[in-house]
C-alpha cells in the first residue's frame, strides 16, 4: 500500500466523524506491526473536554483488541471536505503514540510522511515514573 492509498483510507474515516459543534472531521488509520488496520474519526461532545480525537480512537480499538506494536498512523483532517492542509497530532495523541511506539513510527500526513521524534523529541515514558 502506498503512503497516497493510507492517506486515502484516513479521509474515508473522516466521513464517519461526528463533528457538529467544530466542522472539523479528523480520520485515522493504525497500522499494526503484523499488518492489521484500525480506524478512528473524532467524536465531539458539547462539553468540548469530552471529545475524542481520531487517532486516540484507533489506538484504544486496536489495543482493546491485543494489538500493542504499531508501524504507522495516517491522520487526515479539515473542514467541508478539504484535507490538503496537514493536521498534526495534538499532544495527548503523541503521549499515546509515545507509550506504544518508538521514535521511527511513521505519521503520514497531507504533506508527506513524518516520525514520531519530529513532533515529540523528547518523551515522558514509564522510565520517567
Amino acid at each position: 500500500m502506498t503512503n497516497e492509498d493510507f492517506f486515502g483510507m484516513a479521509v474515508k474515516s473522516a466521513e464517519k466523524s461526528y463533528s457538529k459543534y467544530s466542522g472539523f472531521s479528523v480520520g485515522a488509520v493504525l497500522l499494526t506491526e503484523d499488518g492489521q488496520v484500525f480506524t478512528g474519526c473524532n467524536i465531539e461532545n458539547a462539553s468540548y473536554s469530552m471529545t475524542m480525537c481520531a487517532e486516540r480512537t484507533a489506538f484504544f480499538k486496536a489495543v482493546s483488541s491485543g494489538f500493542v506494536k504499531f508501524r504507522a498512523i495516517a491522520v487526515a483532517g479539515g473542514k467541508n471536505g478539504d484535507f490538503s492542509v496537514p493536521c498534526i497530532p495534538c499532544g495527548a495523541c503523541l503521549q499515546v503514540m509515545a507509550e506504544f511506539c518508538d521514535d521511527d513510527f511513521m505519521i503520514v500526513l497531507s504533506d508527506g510522511v513524518h516520525r514520531l521524534s519530529d513532533f515529540l523529541p523528547k518523551k515522558f515514558k514509564g522510565e520517567n515514573l
